[in-house]
């Protein structure tokens, strides 16, 4: 007997070999991204800790524990159906803006460079901004699938100004104006996809930029930092020092670097180098080159990603799609942007390379989404939901082949 067809619709071949090369792509260009991350970390790291007598591999070893996690949710992630990302949602934010909340508490939230951003869990810490961005993307996405014709009434897009605000005032006040405009920025993509009118995009956009100015004028730490991007080499020893050195360390390096591990820049001359600035070293000890490929691994990213969400089954996995896509991409440029000094720095770090365990570990599972999306909303779960009966014969057969008619069958037919 035939088994009865599946309810889930058959996927042509040519789209299943577009999605297996996007899968490609991505994963590629991912694994590249962290496996030179590693190396970067542990030739920053190390020399310092040499210098100081401390443990040289202790920050790498770190760094590579967070990256197994992260491969463990990957993997997780991209073997669960895409509806437990909406039933997720409005938990995921709730839980972030909890944490977010407990980070400007005193004595609770841990301060360091003057920017109250992690929870210390023992000896982890945790940044719950990079939580709250992925948090916010599944609601977004989660709400505009519930109902899409309400991004065009009036007031409809209220919802989406008060989540993604409320989040962005806790994250600006620890102060971190970087995260908040990749928060923004995102939301403002997934919106568009989603079909809310440019007028309305418009406006939010012109009142968030307002905003951001009156931000800034209003905290002494980020006005500093504007002014240092400004002008840094008005006071290349005080506020305009770290943009300095890392342009120091990218022009040291050249088009074919200064060689892996011979940096300079990174023994205490350039502040954060392992975190934040991470890509001065690499543009220091592999040149030019090493940067062109840095970038280009974003671009595929990008690319594959859009793909991804060009191709998504539904206009909930369209969206979260572009949401994470996006999200990736808006943080590289972000933190691309302070390292070449066309943008203020905000210490925003490099997704998948910069040291950093929260942001490693969410960037990775959030790539297990799209790879989850690619693959329409993980076959393998509903493979494994469907009931092993379902494909057997019920007549008899029990092992599901067809059975040669007997006599009394044909006595059957006959009559």
């Amino acid at each position: 007997m035939v088994a009865p067809p599946s309810t889930t619709p058959a996927r042509r071949p040519g789209s299943r070999l577009a999605s297996i090369r996007n899968e490609r792509l991505l994963l590629g260009a991912v694994t590249f991204l962290v496996c030179l991350g590693l190396v970067m970390v542990y030739s920053v790291t190390s020399a310092r800790a040499v210098i100081v007598g401390g443990d040289p591999i202790s920050q790498v070893r770190r760094q590579l524990t967070y990256a197994i996690l992260g491969v463990c949710l990957f993997g997780l992630v991209t073997r669960v159906r895409t509806d437990v990302f909406r039933r997720l949602a409005p938990a995921a934010v709730g839980v972030s803006a909890l944490l977010l909340m407990m980070v400007l508490v005193p004595g609770v939230g841990v301060v360091v460079n003057g920017a109250r951003r992690w929870l210390a869990l023992g000896p982890i810490q945790i940044q719950p901004s990079e939580l709250a961005k992925v948090a916010l993307v599944l609601w977004i996405a989660m709400m505009v699938a519930r109902n899409q014709k309400r991004l065009k009434e009036p007031g409809g897009m209220t919802p989406y100004l008060l989540l993604t605000g409320f989040l962005g005032l806790l994250i600006v006040i620890e102060p971190d104006l970087g995260t908040t405009g990749a928060l923004v920025m995102t939301a403002f993509a997934m919106l568009f996809v989603a079909g809310a009118p440019m007028r309305k995009l418009g406006m939010i956009a012109g009142g968030a930029g307002a905003l951001a100015i009156v931000m800034i004028a209003s905290f002494p730490y980020q006005r500093a930092r504007v002014d240092a991007f400004l002008n840094p080499w008005s006071d290349p020893t005080g506020n305009g020092f770290q943009i300095v050195q890392s342009q120091i360390a990218i022009g040291s390096g050249g088009l074919f670097g200064r060689g892996l591990g011979n940096s300079i820049q990174k023994n205490f001359y350039l502040p954060e180098a392992q975190t934040d600035m991470i890509g001065a070293i690499i543009g220091e000890e592999l040149g030019l080159l090493g940067l062109f490929a840095l970038i280009a691994a974003f671009v595929v990213i990008a690319v594959a990603g859009f793909r991804i969400a060009l191709k998504a089954g539904d206009l909930h996995r369209r969206v979260l799609a572009t949401g994470i896509t996006a999200l990736i991409c808006i943080q590289a440029v972000v933190n691309l942007g302070q390292v070449f000094g066309a943008l203020p720095v905000t210490g925003v770090p490099l997704p998948f390379v910069s040291a950093g365990g929260t942001s490693l570990v969410v960037f990775l599972g959030s790539v297990g989404i799209l790879v989850n999306i690619s693959r329409g909303g993980s076959a393998v779960a509903a493979k494994r939901s469907r009931p092993a009966s379902s494909t057997r014969d019920h007549r008899g057969g029990g092992d599901g082949r067809s059975r040669q008619a007997g006599p009394r069958d044909r006595r059957r037919i006959a009559s």
